[in-house]
Order: C-alpha cells, then structure tokens, then sequence
C-alpha cells in the first residue's frame, strides 16, 4: 500500500480488525519511510456498479465519493469516522442488493439524505443544499419550510 504521504510503494500494517458492522477490514499502517500513520480498509467487491448520471453517461461506482460527500456534510458535527464508513458501507450494500449492475445517480443521493435526514439534520440540509443544487437563499428557506413539515413540527 502506497504512502498518502511521501509515495512509498512499502508501508507496514501495525494492526487488523473488523469494522464494527464485519463488512471491511480495518488496517491502521504506518510508513518506514517519514513515520506517517493511517487507515485503509479492505472491503468485498462483488461486481463493478456503474452509475448513470442525469446527463446519461456512465462511470463506475466509487465508494469514496459517497465517503468524502458525507465527511464534508457532516464537518464539525458530532458524528465519528467509522460511522462515516457504515453510512457508506450501508449505502453500497442498499445498491448491490438492487442486483443490478447500473443505477442512476439520483437514487445515490437519495440514499444518502435518508441517512443523513434521521442522523444530523445540519448536515442533511448541507448535503441537500449541494444536491439539490440550491442557487439562493430562498431555495434554502423552501427546503427548510418542507423539513418542517416532513418531520411533523
């Protein structure tokens, strides 16, 4: 495993275990070369989702996307890493069981905003806001007015 740090092709795993629901393998490794730590996961890959966007071209699922939209969702919120990882492990394992091999992006992001709806409502509204693609202010404001609604208040 390549360093995120300095490159090196050769770094050493210090510890392996499950995660908390046993769909990956946690690995916290350390490099020899600038002493930098971090953490991979190694997860089952059944088959190579492909994702169909709104504009109709296709690219592979990549899992670290839904990863890094979560994590700057939920920036300063009270929610930790492996958490971050379930959410997306969930999300992953909704789609696979799906079975099948394509599935457009639209129902990514709805996944996602159930998760994050019953989660953190700050950060469901920053992750709407980009997927919805709010343009001002109002936009904001009507979101808000159907959350309200939504949740009972």
């Amino acid at each position: 495993m390549r360093c995120p740090f300095c490159g090196q092709d050769d770094t050493q795993v210090k510890d392996s275990r499950p995660t908390d629901d046993n769909a990956a393998i946690r690995r916290r490794r350390a490099c020899p070369g600038c002493g930098s730590r971090f953490t991979t996961f190694e997860r089952v890959q059944i088959r190579d989702l492909v994702v169909v966007k709104k504009d109709g071209s296709r690219s592979t699922f990549d899992r670290e996307k839904v990863v890094k939209s979560l994590q700057i969702a939920l920036r300063k919120r009270p929610v930790e890493d492996d958490q971050i990882e379930r959410i997306a492990n969930g999300v992953y394992r909704r789609l696979e069981s799906l079975g099948e091999n394509e599935v457009p992006s639209k129902l990514i992001g709805e996944l996602v905003m159930d998760v994050l709806m019953e989660l953190d409502q700050v950060a469901y509204l920053r992750y709407a806001s980009v997927y919805r693609n709010f343009r001002e202010a109002k936009d904001f404001g009507d979101f808000l007015g159907k959350m309200g609604t939504s949740s009972g208040d």
